[in-house]
């Protein structure tokens, strides 16, 4: 990658209402692409391979707890297989974001960003939640990586989100039969 350096200038006028300039502030930014470009090149790629990784893994398990769930419908206790199937299909969404994390950590551990796997997974988690509760940061030339990694949680939580609706949506419509109350 060729290293550039861009700078821009903002000029934000003042003006009050009969037109009369109040004040003006300039604002000068100075862009060093090679100061992040190392994030770049690690993040994105995590990003996608986490994404990825996610995906096929949904994949996986909404088809056994479809498969599971085939004969909800017939079961004398249908509430309770319904919280067995979707509880434990929450569980195994929540060790793939587990899984993604620990690459993310490792990542930050391969680069020098962390000291340790102990520190690295806590931030990891820290930062694909955004939970931020945490005095842990991240080598200052990486931590754009640390945003990226957030940016990563909110499409991985929001891939979630969706398909533990449907899981929920077509378990339950799986359990309707003839005869079956539906209330809870």
């Amino acid at each position: 990658m060729i290293p550039f350096k861009t700078s821009f200038i903002i000029k934000t006028w003042k003006f009050s209402w009969d037109g009369e300039v109040l004040g003006a502030t300039f604002t000068f930014f100075d862009i060093n692409s090679t100061t992040w470009s190392h994030d770049w090149a690690w993040g994105l790629p995590l990003i996608v391979l986490t994404v990825v990784i996610h995906v096929l893994g949904l994949g996986l398990i909404g088809r056994r707890a479809i498969y599971a769930s085939s004969g909800v419908g017939q079961h004398r206790h249908l509430v309770t297989n319904f919280v067995i199937v979707v509880g434990t299909t929450t569980l195994l969404a929540t060790c793939l974001h587990a899984i993604e994390a620990t690459f993310w950590a490792n990542a930050f551990l391969l680069v020098g960003a962390l000291p340790d796997f102990k520190s690295a997974i806590l931030y990891s988690l820290n930062a694909m939640t955004s939970y931020g509760h945490t005095t842990l940061t991240l080598e200052p030339k990486w931590q754009l990586m640390g945003a990226l990694e957030a940016l990563n949680g909110w499409l991985l939580f929001g891939l979630t989100t969706a398909f533990l609706f449907a899981i929920i949506e077509k378990v339950w419509r799986g359990a309707e039969g003839p005869g079956v109350d539906q209330t809870v």
